[in-house]
């Protein structure tokens, strides 16, 4: 952590409950240009996912089986 952010941390305890609140969600927020940015990666993914699927480069299973799936690998993992 830089100095700076360490500065602005003890500064924000000073502020009340609600502001500091308010000072959490506004720094959640993005710009819309970082949402574009999100939004735009986002679209790439679904269509390499998309891809995947359609040319059976992988093979979807159902929920039901993923659950399955994954209770076998926890349980192996909590074997000694």
């Amino acid at each position: 952590m830089t100095s700076k952010l360490a500065d602005y941390i003890a500064e924000g305890r000073n502020l009340s409950a609600d502001e500091r609140e308010i000072a959490a969600l506004a720094l959640q927020q993005i710009s819309d240009a970082e949402q574009a940015e999100v939004d735009a990666a986002w679209d790439e993914e679904i269509d390499c996912r998309v891809d995947d699927i359609l040319s059976g480069k992988v093979e979807l299973v159902d929920g039901e089986e993923t659950q399955r799936m994954i209770r076998k690998m926890l349980a192996e993992r909590r074997k000694p």
